[in-house]
Parts: C-alpha cells; sequence; structure tokens
C-alpha cells in the first residue's frame, strides 16, 4: 500500500508535508515541517513552496543515498553538512 504526499502551505507561512488525504483543520501532525522566518518569507514571495519542495527533495535524496554515497554526512566528521 502506498500513501500519496503532498506539501501544503499552511494560513500560518509553515510549509508541510503530509498525507494527501489529511482532512483541512485537522489536528494530525505533518511529516514535516519547514518554518521560515517572515523576512525569508518575504524575500521569498510566490517562490516559498518551491524551496521548502527542494529542500525535502534534498533530505530524500540524502536518505535514499548509497552506504558509500551518505559517509560523506556521517556522525564522524566534525562539523555538519551545510548546504547551500
Amino acid at each position: 500500500m502506498s500513501t500519496l504526499l503532498e506539501i501544503t502551505e499552511l494560513a500560518n507561512g509553515d510549509v508541510v508535508l503530509r498525507e494527501a488525504d489529511t482532512e483541512p483543520g485537522s489536528q494530525s501532525e505533518p511529516l514535516v515541517r519547514i518554518r521560515f522566518s517572515g523576512e525569508v518569507r518575504d524575500m521569498l514571495g510566490k517562490d516559498l513552496v518551491s524551496v521548502a519542495e527542494a529542500m525535502i527533495d534534498a533530505a530524500t535524496e540524502y536518505l535514499e543515498a548509497e552506504p558509500d554515497e551518505a559517509e560523506e554526512f556521517s556522525d564522524d566528521d566534525e562539523s555538519p553538512p551545510v548546504v547551500h
């Protein structure tokens, strides 16, 4: 069984990844919540959801990476990876 997911901007400006069949106003917790500052929301404008989608895509690619590729992001590194 597969679950259909959607990325949605909420009334408060948060962007969430949630199951598509979630009822509007539902109290169920989204799978991912991205909260941008007001300054960043203003700067991104209509691209806000696209940027959040790219962030979620990057996280998905990281989780799907081959073990050798994922090692570049191991906890053994002194500093966490930075995505630009």
